[in-house]
């Protein structure tokens, strides 16, 4: 069969499964109701979580953890609504839901402009004009740089700029890219960032290099520290840091992981479902699985049948990975790490 061929198979059937799965079920139709439950409950989790941490009955890295799991729920939800999957007919709920998802994760670009990011992505996953996924480290060998700014969309993006434009420039050169789309691909990457992204990075970066310069400070008297106002500033937005900053850090660390390396990238062939994800559920993932509300299990399946929520991708997982198996999707293909996530060894 053909790419084609396999894909459109893959299709049928992940739909015919979650057919029988809604007729058996009927409350799974009701999916902006859902969607609405999921979205308050993980804010409330959050809500109740930090409150307790804030009243010292909870400690901090248990906090964190909770945090960032539920953070990680509604990072799906962010994504169902960017395909307008929750109240599509009623704009007001739509993107109050949209806003509030962003500002409980504001390490993450704006939800807006992503939108037309993410469409991109799906129709040239792969490609050296994928912005969205080479944004988080897709297709770079894996170094300490690599890991560095795995979680960091603003200075680790900007690092990766120029490499991008050129390749873009080269895309439209050859064809592959027309020119206006790149300019606006270009003007959004920017924008998208601007300001909540870039302010809660700062806030971060001034956290911890106040932590390094603090231990250097005990440890070997040295003179170097940081202003005061500033440290007074990050006393008065501590709550802030340690209930939503530290817990989107790690959450953001875990899904950009997953997904950086359970998409292929530079050698995808234009437009084949096939080459464009594996399915990674590997033992050693399973914790940043855990924070990304297991992305690298389901995403893959995402990429075939778009128009789905998260939670029926979860609870069909069982019959669609199997379908994705049967017509040759990959699992657990490892060696991407080392090929920087190439889909073909090119040794």
């Amino acid at each position: 069969m053909t790419h084609q061929e396999k894909t459109s198979k893959i299709r049928k059937e992940i739909n015919a499964a979650y057919f029988q799965l809604k007729k058996a079920y009927p409350i799974f139709n009701y999916q902006n109701t859902l969607g609405l439950i999921i979205f308050l409950g993980s804010i409330l989790a959050i809500g109740f979580t930090s409150y307790f941490w804030y009243k010292g009955e909870i400690a901090s890295w248990l906090m964190i953890i909770i945090n960032a799991f539920f953070m990680g729920v509604l990072h799906e939800i962010e994504h169902d609504l960017i395909h307008w999957l929750y109240f599509k007919g009623n704009k007001v709920v739509h993107h109050f839901m949209l806003f509030v998802v962003w500002i409980l994760r504001p390490l993450t670009v704006n939800p807006w402009i992503r939108r037309t990011l993410h469409l991109h992505h799906h129709k040239f996953s792969g490609t050296l004009h994928d912005v969205e996924e080479r944004s988080v480290t897709n297709g770079e060998k894996w170094t300490f740089k690599r890991f560095l700014t795995t979680a960091d969309v603003v200075l680790g993006g900007l690092m990766r700029l120029g490499v991008m434009f050129k390749d873009m420039d080269k895309e439209v050169k050859a064809g592959r890219l027309k020119l206006e789309i790149s300019h606006k691909l270009r003007k959004f990457m920017f924008l998208s960032i601007i300001p909540i992204t870039i302010i809660a990075h700062v806030v971060l970066y001034f956290f911890f290099g106040d932590l390094i310069l603090d231990y250097f400070h005990k440890t070997f008297n040295t003179s170097f520290v940081l202003p005061e106002f500033i440290k007074e500033s990050l006393d008065w937005l501590n709550i802030i840091i340690y209930t939503i900053l530290l817990p989107n850090l790690l959450r953001q660390f875990s899904l950009h992981f997953i997904t950086s390396n359970m998409h292929y990238f530079g050698d995808v062939e234009d437009g084949n479902v096939m080459e464009q994800t594996q399915v990674l559920t590997v033992w050693w993932t399973f914790p940043f699985q855990l924070f990304c509300f297991f992305f690298g299990w389901t995403h893959s399946i995402h990429h075939f049948v778009v128009n789905e929520t998260f939670y029926i991708r979860h609870i069909g997982r069982k019959k669609a990975q199997e379908v994705l198996k049967k017509y040759g999707v990959r699992f657990n293909d490892l060696g991407t790490f080392k090929r920087a996530n190439r889909f073909h060894n090119h040794d």
